[in-house]
Protein backbone atom coordinates (compact mmCIF):
# COMPACT_ATOMS: atom_id res chain seq x y z
CA UNK A 1 0.00 0.00 0.00
CA UNK A 2 1.54 3.38 -0.99
CA UNK A 3 1.75 6.41 1.32
CA UNK A 4 -1.16 8.23 -0.34
CA UNK A 5 -3.48 5.28 0.19
CA UNK A 6 -2.34 4.92 3.80
CA UNK A 7 -3.08 8.58 4.47
CA UNK A 8 -6.52 8.29 2.87
CA UNK A 9 -7.44 5.29 5.02
CA UNK A 10 -6.06 6.94 8.15
CA UNK A 11 -8.28 9.95 7.46
CA UNK A 12 -11.48 8.03 6.67
CA UNK A 13 -11.40 5.92 9.79
CA UNK A 14 -11.49 8.90 12.19
CA UNK A 15 -14.99 10.07 11.35
CA UNK A 16 -16.57 8.76 14.52
CA UNK A 17 -14.23 10.54 16.97
CA UNK A 18 -15.79 12.69 19.69
CA UNK A 19 -17.58 15.23 17.45
CA UNK A 20 -18.55 12.59 14.93
CA UNK A 21 -17.28 14.88 12.15
CA UNK A 22 -14.90 13.74 9.44
CA UNK A 23 -11.34 14.79 10.29
CA UNK A 24 -9.52 16.46 7.44
CA UNK A 25 -6.14 15.35 6.14
CA UNK A 26 -4.66 18.72 7.10
CA UNK A 27 -5.75 18.27 10.71
CA UNK A 28 -4.22 14.83 10.84
CA UNK A 29 -0.74 16.13 10.13
CA UNK A 30 -0.69 19.12 12.48
CA UNK A 31 2.00 18.49 15.13
CA UNK A 32 0.72 17.26 18.46
CA UNK A 33 2.18 20.11 20.52
CA UNK A 34 0.42 22.71 18.35
CA UNK A 35 -2.97 21.06 18.87
CA UNK A 36 -2.97 20.59 22.59
CA UNK A 37 0.34 20.83 24.38
CA UNK A 38 2.93 18.17 25.23
CA UNK A 39 0.43 15.73 26.80
CA UNK A 40 -2.11 15.85 23.99
CA UNK A 41 -2.79 12.74 21.91
CA UNK A 42 -3.56 13.63 18.31
CA UNK A 43 -6.21 11.50 16.56
CA UNK A 44 -3.41 9.87 14.56
CA UNK A 45 -1.86 8.70 17.86
CA UNK A 46 -4.98 6.99 19.16
CA UNK A 47 -5.79 3.33 18.59
CA UNK A 48 -9.22 2.60 17.16
CA UNK A 49 -10.45 -0.84 18.20
CA UNK A 50 -13.18 -3.13 16.88
CA UNK A 51 -14.48 -5.59 19.46
CA UNK A 52 -15.60 -9.05 18.35
CA UNK A 53 -17.60 -10.56 21.21
CA UNK A 54 -18.45 -7.68 23.55
CA UNK A 55 -20.53 -9.34 26.26
CA UNK A 56 -19.12 -11.07 29.34
CA UNK A 57 -15.32 -11.05 29.21
CA UNK A 58 -15.45 -9.05 26.01
CA UNK A 59 -17.27 -6.28 27.85
CA UNK A 60 -14.51 -5.95 30.42
CA UNK A 61 -11.81 -6.25 27.74
CA UNK A 62 -12.97 -3.28 25.69
CA UNK A 63 -13.59 -1.27 28.87
CA UNK A 64 -9.96 -1.87 29.86
CA UNK A 65 -8.73 -0.71 26.46
CA UNK A 66 -10.77 2.47 26.78
CA UNK A 67 -9.35 3.07 30.27
CA UNK A 68 -5.84 3.12 28.83
CA UNK A 69 -6.59 6.67 27.70
CA UNK A 70 -5.07 6.01 24.29
CA UNK A 71 -7.77 3.92 22.60
CA UNK A 72 -11.26 4.47 21.25
CA UNK A 73 -13.82 1.71 20.80
CA UNK A 74 -15.03 2.37 17.29
CA UNK A 75 -16.98 -0.78 16.46
CA UNK A 76 -18.83 -3.46 18.38
CA UNK A 77 -19.79 -6.92 17.16
CA UNK A 78 -21.72 -9.67 18.91
CA UNK A 79 -24.08 -12.42 17.78
CA UNK A 80 -26.27 -11.82 20.86
CA UNK A 81 -27.74 -8.36 21.34
CA UNK A 82 -28.70 -9.22 24.93
CA UNK A 83 -25.08 -9.84 25.84
CA UNK A 84 -23.89 -6.81 23.93
CA UNK A 85 -26.37 -4.37 25.50
CA UNK A 86 -24.05 -3.07 28.24
CA UNK A 87 -21.23 -2.40 25.78
CA UNK A 88 -23.57 -0.68 23.35
CA UNK A 89 -24.70 1.57 26.19
CA UNK A 90 -21.13 2.22 27.35
CA UNK A 91 -19.92 3.13 23.84
CA UNK A 92 -22.92 4.80 22.15
CA UNK A 93 -20.86 6.23 19.27
CA UNK A 94 -19.52 2.81 18.28
CA UNK A 95 -21.23 1.23 15.29
CA UNK A 96 -22.74 -2.20 16.02
CA UNK A 97 -22.66 -5.35 13.88
CA UNK A 98 -23.81 -8.91 14.46
CA UNK A 99 -21.56 -10.52 11.86
CA UNK A 100 -17.82 -9.89 12.25
CA UNK A 101 -17.27 -10.70 8.58
CA UNK A 102 -19.57 -7.86 7.54
CA UNK A 103 -17.84 -5.52 9.97
CA UNK A 104 -14.39 -6.42 8.63
CA UNK A 105 -15.57 -6.04 5.03
CA UNK A 106 -17.28 -2.68 5.46
CA UNK A 107 -15.18 -1.01 8.15
CA UNK A 108 -11.62 -2.33 7.84
CA UNK A 109 -10.37 1.10 6.70
CA UNK A 110 -11.81 2.65 9.86
CA UNK A 111 -10.10 0.71 12.65
CA UNK A 112 -6.55 -0.25 13.61
CA UNK A 113 -6.97 -3.28 15.82
CA UNK A 114 -9.34 -6.07 16.83
CA UNK A 115 -10.14 -7.57 20.23
CA UNK A 116 -11.49 -11.13 20.03
CA UNK A 117 -13.44 -12.39 23.07
CA UNK A 118 -15.64 -15.12 21.62
CA UNK A 119 -15.91 -18.87 22.41
CA UNK A 120 -12.73 -20.82 21.67
CA UNK A 121 -13.93 -22.49 18.47
CA UNK A 122 -14.16 -19.20 16.55
CA UNK A 123 -10.97 -17.48 17.78
CA UNK A 124 -8.74 -18.56 14.92
CA UNK A 125 -10.94 -17.57 11.96
CA UNK A 126 -11.77 -14.17 13.46
CA UNK A 127 -8.15 -13.47 14.40
CA UNK A 128 -6.45 -14.58 11.20
CA UNK A 129 -8.91 -12.61 9.08
CA UNK A 130 -8.04 -9.49 11.07
CA UNK A 131 -4.29 -10.07 10.70
CA UNK A 132 -4.68 -10.53 6.98
CA UNK A 133 -6.17 -7.03 6.91
CA UNK A 134 -3.08 -5.76 8.69
CA UNK A 135 -4.86 -5.29 12.03
CA UNK A 136 -3.25 -5.70 15.42
CA UNK A 137 -5.02 -8.35 17.52
CA UNK A 138 -5.74 -9.06 21.16
CA UNK A 139 -7.27 -12.52 21.70
CA UNK A 140 -8.68 -14.01 24.86
CA UNK A 141 -7.14 -17.23 26.15
CA UNK A 142 -6.79 -19.89 25.01
CA UNK A 143 -5.45 -18.52 21.76
CA UNK A 144 -7.19 -21.23 19.70
CA UNK A 145 -9.26 -24.38 19.86
CA UNK A 146 -6.87 -26.63 17.88
CA UNK A 147 -3.11 -27.10 17.67
CA UNK A 148 -3.11 -26.44 13.93
CA UNK A 149 -4.84 -23.11 14.50
CA UNK A 150 -2.33 -22.08 17.18
CA UNK A 151 0.59 -22.80 14.86
CA UNK A 152 -1.14 -20.92 12.03
CA UNK A 153 -1.68 -17.78 14.14
CA UNK A 154 1.88 -17.88 15.45
CA UNK A 155 3.18 -17.97 11.87
CA UNK A 156 0.73 -15.31 10.72
CA UNK A 157 1.90 -12.87 13.41
CA UNK A 158 5.40 -13.03 11.91
CA UNK A 159 4.16 -12.82 8.33
CA UNK A 160 1.85 -9.85 8.74
CA UNK A 161 4.02 -8.02 11.30
CA UNK A 162 1.14 -6.97 13.52
CA UNK A 163 1.16 -6.46 17.28
CA UNK A 164 -0.34 -9.45 19.11
CA UNK A 165 -1.29 -10.26 22.70
CA UNK A 166 -3.19 -13.12 24.31
CA UNK A 167 -5.53 -12.27 27.18
CA UNK A 168 -3.78 -14.11 29.99
CA UNK A 169 -3.28 -11.12 32.25
CA UNK A 170 -1.12 -13.08 34.66
CA UNK A 171 1.67 -12.82 32.11
CA UNK A 172 1.94 -9.15 33.07
CA UNK A 173 1.96 -9.80 36.83
CA UNK A 174 5.03 -9.39 38.99
CA UNK A 175 4.88 -13.10 39.87
CA UNK A 176 6.53 -14.63 36.77
CA UNK A 177 9.22 -11.96 36.82
CA UNK A 178 9.90 -12.47 40.52
CA UNK A 179 10.16 -16.24 40.08
CA UNK A 180 12.47 -15.84 37.08
CA UNK A 181 14.78 -13.73 39.23
CA UNK A 182 14.76 -16.30 42.03
CA UNK A 183 15.33 -19.15 39.62
CA UNK A 184 18.11 -17.41 37.71
CA UNK A 185 19.77 -16.66 41.06
CA UNK A 186 19.82 -20.41 41.78
CA UNK A 187 17.60 -20.30 44.87
CA UNK A 188 15.89 -23.62 44.08
CA UNK A 189 18.49 -25.25 41.85
CA UNK A 190 17.51 -26.95 38.60
CA UNK A 191 13.76 -27.50 38.14
CA UNK A 192 12.82 -30.93 36.85
CA UNK A 193 9.13 -31.17 37.87
CA UNK A 194 6.20 -28.74 37.92
CA UNK A 195 2.65 -29.24 39.19
CA UNK A 196 -0.31 -27.04 38.24
CA UNK A 197 -3.84 -27.64 39.49
CA UNK A 198 -7.30 -26.08 39.40
CA UNK A 199 -10.73 -26.56 40.95
CA UNK A 200 -12.30 -26.06 37.51
CA UNK A 201 -14.58 -27.04 35.88
CA UNK A 202 -17.29 -25.02 37.58
CA UNK A 203 -19.58 -25.73 34.61
CA UNK A 204 -21.08 -29.12 33.62
CA UNK A 205 -18.71 -31.70 32.09
CA UNK A 206 -18.89 -35.45 31.62
CA UNK A 207 -22.58 -35.31 30.67
CA UNK A 208 -24.66 -36.23 27.61
CA UNK A 209 -25.84 -33.60 25.13
CA UNK A 210 -29.34 -32.46 25.90
CA UNK A 211 -32.11 -34.11 23.89
CA UNK A 212 -34.42 -31.20 24.63
CA UNK A 213 -34.40 -28.84 21.67
CA UNK A 214 -35.28 -25.29 22.66
CA UNK A 215 -36.44 -22.15 20.87
CA UNK A 216 -33.62 -19.85 19.80
CA UNK A 217 -33.84 -16.48 21.58
CA UNK A 218 -34.74 -13.76 19.09
CA UNK A 219 -31.71 -11.73 20.12
CA UNK A 220 -29.26 -14.54 19.28
CA UNK A 221 -27.99 -15.47 15.82
CA UNK A 222 -27.44 -19.17 16.54
CA UNK A 223 -25.91 -19.99 13.16
CA UNK A 224 -23.28 -17.27 13.59
CA UNK A 225 -22.61 -18.39 17.17
CA UNK A 226 -21.93 -21.93 15.88
CA UNK A 227 -19.54 -20.55 13.29
CA UNK A 228 -16.93 -23.22 12.51
CA UNK A 229 -18.62 -25.88 14.67
CA UNK A 230 -20.94 -28.63 13.34
CA UNK A 231 -24.59 -27.69 13.21
CA UNK A 232 -26.67 -28.71 16.22
CA UNK A 233 -30.08 -27.62 17.36
CA UNK A 234 -30.08 -24.93 20.00
CA UNK A 235 -30.33 -26.13 23.60
CA UNK A 236 -30.76 -24.13 26.76
CA UNK A 237 -27.93 -23.31 29.19
CA UNK A 238 -25.16 -23.70 26.61
CA UNK A 239 -24.87 -19.98 25.90
CA UNK A 240 -23.27 -17.86 27.29
CA UNK A 241 -21.00 -19.91 29.57
CA UNK A 242 -21.43 -23.68 29.64
CA UNK A 243 -20.07 -24.16 26.11
CA UNK A 244 -16.66 -24.51 27.79
CA UNK A 245 -17.39 -28.14 28.66
CA UNK A 246 -18.15 -29.28 25.09
CA UNK A 247 -15.39 -30.23 22.67
CA UNK A 248 -17.12 -28.66 19.65
CA UNK A 249 -16.80 -25.21 21.24
CA UNK A 250 -14.57 -25.21 24.30
CA UNK A 251 -11.34 -26.67 25.60
CA UNK A 252 -12.38 -27.60 29.12
CA UNK A 253 -10.58 -26.70 32.33
CA UNK A 254 -7.24 -26.62 30.51
CA UNK A 255 -8.46 -23.98 28.09
CA UNK A 256 -9.99 -21.89 30.86
CA UNK A 257 -7.21 -22.00 33.46
CA UNK A 258 -4.17 -23.56 31.82
CA UNK A 259 -2.83 -20.31 30.35
CA UNK A 260 -3.08 -18.67 33.77
CA UNK A 261 -1.38 -21.48 35.69
CA UNK A 262 1.24 -22.60 33.18
CA UNK A 263 2.36 -19.11 32.21
CA UNK A 264 4.92 -19.11 35.04
CA UNK A 265 6.58 -22.45 34.13
CA UNK A 266 6.81 -21.37 30.49
CA UNK A 267 8.23 -18.00 31.43
CA UNK A 268 10.63 -19.16 34.15
CA UNK A 269 11.92 -22.28 32.37
CA UNK A 270 11.59 -21.09 28.76
CA UNK A 271 9.47 -24.12 27.83
CA UNK A 272 8.30 -24.41 24.21
CA UNK A 273 6.81 -27.59 22.71
CA UNK A 274 6.17 -30.86 24.57
CA UNK A 275 7.57 -34.11 23.19
CA UNK A 276 5.15 -36.52 24.84
CA UNK A 277 1.99 -36.47 26.89
CA UNK A 278 -0.24 -38.91 28.75
CA UNK A 279 -3.52 -38.55 30.60
CA UNK A 280 -5.86 -40.24 33.00
CA UNK A 281 -9.46 -39.02 33.08
CA UNK A 282 -12.34 -39.27 35.50
CA UNK A 283 -15.83 -40.38 34.60
CA UNK A 284 -19.36 -40.31 35.96
CA UNK A 285 -21.92 -42.91 36.94
CA UNK A 286 -25.05 -43.06 34.80
CA UNK A 287 -26.59 -45.40 37.32
CA UNK A 288 -25.39 -47.67 40.10
CA UNK A 289 -23.60 -50.13 37.83
CA UNK A 290 -22.69 -48.31 34.62
CA UNK A 291 -20.11 -45.61 34.00
CA UNK A 292 -20.95 -43.00 31.40
CA UNK A 293 -19.12 -42.40 28.13
CA UNK A 294 -19.93 -39.01 26.65
CA UNK A 295 -17.33 -38.20 23.97
CA UNK A 296 -18.90 -34.83 23.12
CA UNK A 297 -18.19 -33.53 26.59
CA UNK A 298 -14.90 -32.89 28.39
CA UNK A 299 -14.37 -35.21 31.41
CA UNK A 300 -15.17 -34.00 34.93
CA UNK A 301 -11.54 -34.40 36.02
CA UNK A 302 -8.14 -35.27 34.58
CA UNK A 303 -4.45 -35.69 35.39
CA UNK A 304 -2.13 -34.98 32.47
CA UNK A 305 1.65 -35.40 32.36
CA UNK A 306 3.64 -33.49 29.74
CA UNK A 307 7.35 -33.92 29.05
CA UNK A 308 9.30 -30.94 27.72
CA UNK A 309 12.79 -31.23 26.26
CA UNK A 310 15.76 -29.54 27.93
CA UNK A 311 15.93 -25.77 27.51
CA UNK A 312 18.61 -23.15 28.12
CA UNK A 313 17.14 -22.82 31.62
CA UNK A 314 17.18 -26.51 32.60
CA UNK A 315 19.77 -29.28 32.74
CA UNK A 316 17.40 -31.94 31.46
CA UNK A 317 13.80 -32.71 30.52
CA UNK A 318 11.03 -31.10 32.55
CA UNK A 319 7.90 -33.01 33.58
CA UNK A 320 4.77 -30.87 33.99
CA UNK A 321 1.71 -32.30 35.76
CA UNK A 322 -1.70 -30.76 35.13
CA UNK A 323 -4.60 -31.64 37.45
CA UNK A 324 -8.20 -30.42 37.30
CA UNK A 325 -11.60 -31.24 38.71
CA UNK A 326 -10.34 -30.80 42.27
CA UNK A 327 -7.40 -33.21 41.98
CA UNK A 328 -4.29 -31.81 43.69
CA UNK A 329 -0.69 -32.96 44.08
CA UNK A 330 0.69 -34.15 47.39
CA UNK A 331 1.30 -31.26 49.74
CA UNK A 332 4.99 -30.38 49.98
CA UNK A 333 6.53 -31.51 53.25
CA UNK A 334 7.94 -27.99 53.69
CA UNK A 335 4.40 -26.58 53.95
CA UNK A 336 2.87 -26.47 57.42
CA UNK A 337 -0.62 -27.88 58.02
CA UNK A 338 -2.16 -24.44 58.46
CA UNK A 339 -0.45 -22.90 55.41
CA UNK A 340 -2.34 -22.58 52.12
CA UNK A 341 -1.18 -24.67 49.17
CA UNK A 342 -1.28 -22.36 46.13
CA UNK A 343 -4.43 -20.34 46.75
CA UNK A 344 -6.42 -23.38 47.86
CA UNK A 345 -8.24 -24.36 44.69
CA UNK A 346 -5.54 -23.39 42.21
CA UNK A 347 -1.77 -23.14 42.12
CA UNK A 348 1.59 -23.94 40.59
CA UNK A 349 4.51 -25.72 42.29
CA UNK A 350 8.12 -25.81 41.03
CA UNK A 351 10.37 -28.59 42.33
CA UNK A 352 14.11 -28.00 41.95
CA UNK A 353 17.26 -29.80 43.03
CA UNK A 354 17.80 -27.32 45.89
CA UNK A 355 14.30 -26.27 46.84
CA UNK A 356 10.74 -25.44 45.84
CA UNK A 357 8.61 -22.42 45.03
CA UNK A 358 4.92 -21.97 44.38
CA UNK A 359 2.41 -19.39 43.22
CA UNK A 360 -1.33 -18.81 43.11
CA UNK A 361 -3.68 -18.25 40.16
CA UNK A 362 -2.34 -15.84 37.52
CA UNK A 363 1.18 -16.57 38.85
CA UNK A 364 0.40 -14.24 41.75
CA UNK A 365 1.91 -14.30 45.24
CA UNK A 366 5.11 -16.28 44.54
CA UNK A 367 6.67 -17.92 47.62
CA UNK A 368 9.71 -20.00 48.36
CA UNK A 369 9.23 -23.10 50.52
CA UNK A 370 9.35 -23.32 53.45
CA UNK A 371 7.58 -19.98 53.78
CA UNK A 372 10.10 -18.86 56.40
CA UNK A 373 12.62 -18.39 53.57
CA UNK A 374 10.64 -15.44 52.22
CA UNK A 375 11.51 -13.21 55.16
CA UNK A 376 15.08 -12.64 54.00
CA UNK A 377 15.40 -12.89 50.20
CA UNK A 378 18.19 -10.80 48.72
CA UNK A 379 17.88 -11.02 44.94
CA UNK A 380 18.23 -7.93 42.79
CA UNK A 381 15.41 -6.99 40.41
CA UNK A 382 16.43 -8.08 36.94
CA UNK A 383 13.22 -7.83 34.91
CA UNK A 384 11.16 -4.67 34.47
CA UNK A 385 7.67 -4.80 35.93
CA UNK A 386 4.47 -3.96 34.07
CA UNK A 387 2.74 -0.96 35.59
CA UNK A 388 -0.69 -1.69 37.10
CA UNK A 389 -0.34 -5.38 36.09
CA UNK A 390 -3.92 -6.37 35.15
CA UNK A 391 -4.77 -3.01 33.55
CA UNK A 392 -1.23 -2.86 32.29
CA UNK A 393 -1.66 -6.00 30.21
CA UNK A 394 -4.22 -4.12 28.12
CA UNK A 395 -2.40 -0.78 28.11
CA UNK A 396 0.82 -2.54 27.11
CA UNK A 397 -0.84 -3.84 23.94
CA UNK A 398 -2.48 -0.50 23.14
CA UNK A 399 0.82 1.34 23.44
CA UNK A 400 2.64 -1.30 21.40
CA UNK A 401 0.05 -0.97 18.63
CA UNK A 402 0.52 2.80 18.54
CA UNK A 403 4.31 2.45 18.54
CA UNK A 404 4.23 -0.13 15.74
CA UNK A 405 5.33 -3.74 15.28
CA UNK A 406 8.58 -4.66 16.98
CA UNK A 407 8.93 -1.42 18.96
CA UNK A 408 7.60 -2.39 22.41
CA UNK A 409 7.96 -5.47 24.58
CA UNK A 410 4.78 -7.48 25.25
CA UNK A 411 4.01 -10.05 27.94
CA UNK A 412 2.13 -12.56 25.79
CA UNK A 413 2.70 -12.04 22.06
CA UNK A 414 1.76 -14.96 19.84
CA UNK A 415 5.39 -16.12 19.67
CA UNK A 416 4.98 -16.94 23.38
CA UNK A 417 1.22 -17.52 23.55
CA UNK A 418 1.22 -19.90 20.58
CA UNK A 419 3.53 -22.56 22.08
CA UNK A 420 1.83 -22.18 25.48
CA UNK A 421 -1.57 -22.78 23.89
CA UNK A 422 -0.24 -25.74 21.93
CA UNK A 423 0.92 -27.38 25.17
CA UNK A 424 -2.59 -27.08 26.63
CA UNK A 425 -4.12 -28.48 23.47
CA UNK A 426 -1.63 -31.35 23.46
CA UNK A 427 -2.81 -32.16 26.96
CA UNK A 428 -6.36 -32.18 25.60
CA UNK A 429 -5.23 -34.58 22.86
CA UNK A 430 -4.22 -37.02 25.58
CA UNK A 431 -7.49 -36.47 27.43
CA UNK A 432 -9.48 -37.19 24.28
CA UNK A 433 -7.16 -40.09 23.50
CA UNK A 434 -7.98 -41.62 26.85
CA UNK A 435 -11.65 -41.55 25.92
CA UNK A 436 -10.92 -43.00 22.48
CA UNK A 437 -8.99 -45.88 24.07
CA UNK A 438 -11.77 -46.55 26.54
CA UNK A 439 -14.24 -46.90 23.70
CA UNK A 440 -11.91 -48.89 21.43
CA UNK A 441 -11.45 -51.99 23.59
CA UNK A 442 -13.60 -54.61 21.79
CA UNK A 443 -16.14 -51.88 21.06
CA UNK A 444 -17.04 -51.74 24.74
CA UNK A 445 -16.59 -49.03 27.30
CA UNK A 446 -13.73 -49.91 29.62
CA UNK A 447 -13.11 -48.46 33.04
CA UNK A 448 -11.92 -44.84 33.17
CA UNK A 449 -8.36 -44.08 34.12
CA UNK A 450 -6.80 -46.04 31.25
CA UNK A 451 -3.59 -44.27 30.31
CA UNK A 452 -2.70 -43.27 26.80
CA UNK A 453 0.82 -42.00 26.11
CA UNK A 454 1.20 -39.90 22.97
CA UNK A 455 4.50 -39.26 21.19
CA UNK A 456 4.56 -35.94 19.35
CA UNK A 457 6.34 -34.99 16.12
CA UNK A 458 6.48 -31.22 16.45
CA UNK A 459 7.62 -30.51 12.90
CA UNK A 460 4.87 -32.60 11.33
CA UNK A 461 2.33 -31.62 14.01
CA UNK A 462 1.13 -35.18 14.52
CA UNK A 463 1.04 -37.96 17.07
CA UNK A 464 3.23 -40.78 15.80
CA UNK A 465 1.98 -43.71 17.87
CA UNK A 466 -1.81 -43.27 18.06
CA UNK A 467 -3.28 -41.98 14.82
CA UNK A 468 -6.86 -41.89 16.11
CA UNK A 469 -6.22 -38.63 17.97
CA UNK A 470 -4.71 -36.77 15.02
CA UNK A 471 -8.25 -35.93 13.95
CA UNK A 472 -8.29 -33.46 16.85
CA UNK A 473 -5.05 -31.69 15.83
CA UNK A 474 -6.90 -30.01 12.97
CA UNK A 475 -10.66 -30.35 13.12
CA UNK A 476 -12.90 -30.11 10.09
CA UNK A 477 -14.82 -26.84 9.93
CA UNK A 478 -18.49 -26.66 9.03
CA UNK A 479 -19.14 -26.11 5.34
CA UNK A 480 -18.67 -22.49 4.39
CA UNK A 481 -15.98 -21.79 7.00
CA UNK A 482 -12.24 -21.77 6.33
CA UNK A 483 -9.10 -20.58 8.10
CA UNK A 484 -7.62 -17.83 5.95
CA UNK A 485 -8.00 -17.16 2.27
Amino acid sequence: MDNVKKETEATSRRDFLKTGAIATAAFMIVPRHVLGGPGFLAPSDRLIIAGVGVGGKGKSDIAMFAQSGKADIGFLCDVDTRRAADSVKAFPKAKFYKDWREMYDKEHKNFDAVSVSTPDHNHAVQTLAAMQLGKHVYVQKPLTHDIYEARALTSAAKKYKVVTQMGNQGASNDGPRQMKEWYDAGLIGDVHTVYAWTDRPVWPQGIPWSANRADIPKELDWDLWLGTAPFKDYVEKLVPFNWRGWWDYGTGALGDMGCHLLEAPFSVLNLKYASEVQASVGSVYVDEFKRGYFPDSCPPSSHVTLKFPKTNKTKGDVTVHWMDGGIQPERPEELQANETFGDGGNGTLFIGTKGKMMSSTYSANPRLLPLSKNADIKVAQKFARVKDQDKGHYAQWVEACIAGHGKNELSSPFEIAGPLTEALLMANLAIRGADVQRKAADGKISYPGRYTKLLWDNEQMKVTNFDDVNQFVKREYRKGWTLGA
